[in-house]
């Protein structure tokens, strides 16, 4: 039988300002016991008056140790009129606590071992455990040919944009492609427009390769993408799915 999780209390060592809306926060968490790429961890405040809020946020990436101990990341956007996302973004301050419970899921996970191609479809802040499994992938050194197709509002709203622009040129067999929903880079060839058949199967894998399929973001986002990827031949248990709402 699998021990039940526990929380433990994990203390902000490092922040990274992402876009004006999300942060990503390093946290030190004690004992920590490991996970894979694609998995969450539920973060709990408690206020002074005994209140208590918790959100699931999924971890940006492998664990690394720290002088204190093992350092998680995760990478938080800002819900408007949310309880948790303005704290943790606002307020919560180097060495301050957050309880920290995890690790979460099993199935939205992508493991190093793993050698058949993969297409990433991010929708805003779902590019988060997609991060995560390209990081992972760097980390082990593995050659397996990734692919993300990241849709976004505008181009102040990629997350990791450094990143993804740096890994894109120097991570031998990672390609990274956009979609603008709202407002397109300058000099950018089309016009802004939801993701569609043409973007997922320009920038995807042919479903005769059996790639590894991964599309989280806004339920409407993931229902559009996944159905997308099985009208063109993706076999649906190799599409693998993880939604998220307006909770903050």
């Amino acid at each position: 039988m699998t021990a039940p999780l526990r929380w433990r209390v994990a203390r902000l060592v490092e922040r990274r300002v992402e876009t004006p809306s999300a942060h990503t926060l390093v946290l030190e968490v004690p004992d920590w016991p490991g996970h894979v790429p694609g998995q969450h961890v539920d973060l709990r405040l408690t206020a002074e008056d005994g209140y208590q809020a918790a959100r699931s946020y999924s971890v940006a990436g492998p664990v690394v140790d720290g002088t204190g101990g093992p350092r998680i990341e995760v990478t938080v956007q800002r819900v408007p009129d949310g309880e948790v996302s303005p704290y943790l973004i606002d307020t919560y301050a180097e060495g301050d606590p957050v309880e920290v419970r995890g690790p979460v899921g099993g199935w939205f996970v992508w493991r190093p071992e793993e050698t058949a191609p993969v297409l990433l479809v991010g929708g805003g802040s779902g590019v988060v455990p997609l991060m995560a499994m390209i990081r992972a992938r760097r980390a082990a050194g593995n050659r397996a040919p990734f692919r993300l197709l990241y849709s976004v509002r505008t181009p102040d709203d990629v997350i990791y944009a450094d990143e993804l622009r740096r890994r894109a040129r120097d991570d031998f067999g990672l390609d990274v492609a956009y979609v603008y929903t709202r407002q397109t880079p300058p000099g950018w060839r089309g016009e802004p427009h939801r993701i569609g058949l043409a973007d997922v199967n320009s920038h995807g894998w042919p479903p005769d390769l059996e790639p590894l399929c991964y599309v989280c973001g806004p339920t409407g986002f993931v229902e559009t993408v996944a159905d997308l990827l099985v009208g063109l031949g993706h076999q649906s248990r190799r599409v693998k799915t993880e939604r998220f709402g307006p909770t903050g």
